[in-house]
């Protein structure tokens, strides 16, 4: 079967199709109605950070209704959004912001009203500044701060939420913002990188066992970012190297919740972060999850390099391969979310799995009133074919949610990289449908014949 003859009726019926959207990169209003900084709102906001902030974002703060109405419009079923920590409690614990609570009681009832599945993530990267201030993630006492912030989230929407994802990629947001300086806070070293690794580690599992207190019924999950892996040749050294990118970024946070440990038997520098171990820490990193949620953008090519040390490894740019690549010079490989979900489906105790994030951004241009963006559909039919070829392989995905409703502010890339199904025009705020919007559209329109 050709990529391009794939048929959404070809999908079981109970295949979740669903748009996802975080808080920093949509809401806007960054510190008005009671919210307190972010680690985001402080980075972005930084004379020396050249690509813009999320001060206004999407200003979804203000247009969440009409957002949802367009989840609606695509024919999806579900909408994943995340909760802004210091939306909530301006200075990471203490004094509640009942404007900030009931901000995502209406987004949730929005949801509910259409018919529409709310899915939420409870940690979406950006901690609240006061928390930074003490150490953030690197602080052990995060473990406190975030039980709190979990308790109280779940205990006010779990009546309503059902579906609940713990942490967003947790090597993201540890290995760019505390280990590479290149995301909020801005922290570099492996001293820094292995206790905030650690104590995410704790606190996904931790997240995991207070929901599952508090929210009868629930759904529990967290999601990974995750990448094809190859070597640049069959060289020893570099078929070594990639197996060490492979573990940093496909194995680290997914094996302690499945009571593996951390993958040190391929990157022995790792075993260092033993030494931020407390007694029952090992069975505290392990929880049950009900499903996991992988994200796919981009295949790497590796090689043996003496830098970085522990690692020594690196990656070849894609563009210096001659490959295709989106506007964030990543190479847009469909075929590696199959090798991802294979990957991940060989955990025999994984029980289910959610392309919680896949997408491709462009130079979109608006000409006409219109945004022809032909190549994102091209990556859709051909993303969707690759999850089918999963299905047939009895593979346990049952669900793809795309990245994203409509352009938003995408983190220290600013607003360049256009992702979303929705073209945004960042100064009137204007939402106009792109192609591959209307295609989604047309494509999930034929549910409704399903047997």
């Amino acid at each position: 079967m050709a990529y391009s003859k794939v048929k959404v009726t070809q999908f079981s019926k109970d295949f979740n199709w669903g748009v996802t959207i975080s808080a920093y990169q949509n809401e806007g209003k960054w510190n008005t109605y009671g919210k307190g900084k972010s680690i985001w709102d402080t980075f972005t906001n930084k004379p020396n950070f050249k690509n813009g902030n999320g001060n206004v974002a999407t200003n979804f703060y203000h247009h969440y209704k009409e957002d949802i109405k367009r989840v609606k419009e695509l024919n999806l079923d579900s909408f994943r959004f995340s909760i802004s920590w210091s939306r909530i409690f301006p200075e990471g614990t203490g004094k509640i912001n009942q404007k900030g609570v009931d901000f995502y009681h209406k987004v949730i009832d929005s949801c509910i009203e259409l018919n529409i599945q709310p899915w939420v993530t409870l940690y979406h990267w950006d901690l609240p500044q006061a928390l930074e201030d003490k150490g953030g993630w690197t602080n052990r006492e995060v473990l406190n701060w975030f039980e709190n912030y979990v308790d109280f989230c779940t205990k006010e929407y779990g009546d309503k939420v059902k579906n609940w994802i713990v942490l967003n990629e947790p090597m993201s947001f540890v290995g760019l913002g505390y280990f590479m300086n290149m995301h909020a806070p801005g922290k570099r070293g492996i001293k820094n990188f292995l206790s905030a690794a650690h104590h995410t580690t704790l606190c996904q599992a931790l997240g995991g066992r207070i929901i599952r207190k508090n929210v009868k019924d629930a759904f529990i999950g967290t999601t990974f970012s995750c990448s094809y892996v190859k070597p640049v040749n069959r060289l020893v050294k570099n078929k070594k190297a990639a197996e060490r990118i492979d573990t940093l970024l496909n194995r680290f946070f997914i094996e302690p919740a499945l009571g593996l440990g951390y993958p040190i038997d391929t990157i022995p520098g790792l075993k260092q972060i033993e030494k931020y171990y407390k007694p029952d820490d090992e069975e505290m990193m392990k929880f049950d999850f009900d499903f996991i949620g992988i994200q796919y953008y981009f295949k790497i090519v590796a090689k043996f390099s003496l830098l970085p040390p522990i690692l020594f490894a690196t990656e070849i740019p894609a563009t210096k391969r001659n490959v295709k690549t989106n506007n964030m010079g990543m190479e847009i490989y469909p075929k590696g979310l199959l090798k991802m979900l294979e990957k991940f489906n060989a955990y025999t105790d994984i029980k289910n799995i959610y392309i919680t994030e896949s997408g491709v951004c462009f130079d979109d241009v608006l000409e006409n009133g219109k945004v022809k963006d032909k190549k994102r559909i091209d990556y859709f039919k051909k993303t969707f074919f690759y999850t089918l070829k999963a299905l047939e392989k009895n593979i346990k995905v049952k669900g793809y949610f795309i990245w994203t409703l409509v352009d938003n502010f995408e983190w220290a890339e600013g607003t360049k990289p256009r992702f979303g199904l929705y073209y945004t025009d960042f100064i009137t705020q204007k939402r106009i449908i792109k192609k591959s919007g209307l295609w989604i559209q047309k494509f999930l329109s034929k549910k409704q014949h399903q047997s």
